[in-house]
């Protein structure tokens, strides 16, 4: 029998996992954020979109809620905070569909979303994975279909670059503090890639990256 993957939970511990949401909430303007990427991804009504590293859901159940009428897809490699998410969704009444996987080796066809999000997902990710995590994508993208990511990014003033230069020796953030997460998507095939908006928090500097899939 072959054996699972490891993987490191969010917060690094499994006993920590059900503190998921408060410590995100302190770390991050974790509402101004999410609606920020939701607000500019500009979904349509009947389209899919994927919710890559969904965690607890938070962010999928925003889209689905904010968008009835669009298939909202969460995935996630951790299967406890899978049940989090499923919960709560249930308890918001909304129809999500979750299925555990990883960002490396997306569980859907080619072609068959519309909008692929990634909200604090890439940081966790070793260098290679970043970037096998963003060739999927855009693979599972229709030609047209946008990457909308939400991570640390280069230091955008003095203050959040103090900070920088201390988270970015924690787990795999240092390729986002350099800004290469736009050439990594660019390398992906994405054009145009975007950075549309910085965000100040007590962790450093997040941004909001949007990538197309071109038509040809």
């Amino acid at each position: 029998m072959k054996k699972r993957s490891s993987y490191i939970p969010a917060l690094h511990y499994h006993w920590l996992t059900r503190w998921y949401d408060p410590m995100m909430r302190w770390l991050f303007p974790e509402s101004e954020i999410n609606a920020g990427l939701i607000a500019r991804a500009h979904i349509q009504s009947g389209q899919t979109v994927l919710d890559v590293g969904c965690g607890t859901g938070t962010l999928a159940l925003l889209i689905k809620q904010a968008h009835p009428d669009v298939a909202v897809h969460g995935l996630d490699i951790d299967a406890e905070i899978l049940r989090i998410a499923q919960r709560k969704a249930a308890q918001a009444g909304q129809n999500i569909l979750w299925q555990q996987g990883t960002a490396t080796c997306l569980p859907y066809p080619d072609q068959s979303v519309d909008h692929v999000v990634a909200s604090l997902l890439l940081h966790h990710l070793v260098r290679q994975d970043k970037q096998h995590m963003l060739r999927e994508a855009f693979r599972v993208l229709k030609p047209g279909g946008a990457l909308h990511v939400a991570d640390f990014g280069r230091p955008h003033d003095f203050s959040m670059g103090l900070i920088s230069g201390f988270m970015r020796w924690f787990e795999e953030i240092h390729d986002n503090v350099l800004g290469l997460l736009p050439v990594f998507m660019t390398d992906a095939g994405f054009h145009p890639v975007e950075t549309i908006v910085h965000y100040r928090t007590v962790a450093g500097t997040i941004a909001l990256y949007r990538g197309v899939k071109p038509l040809i």
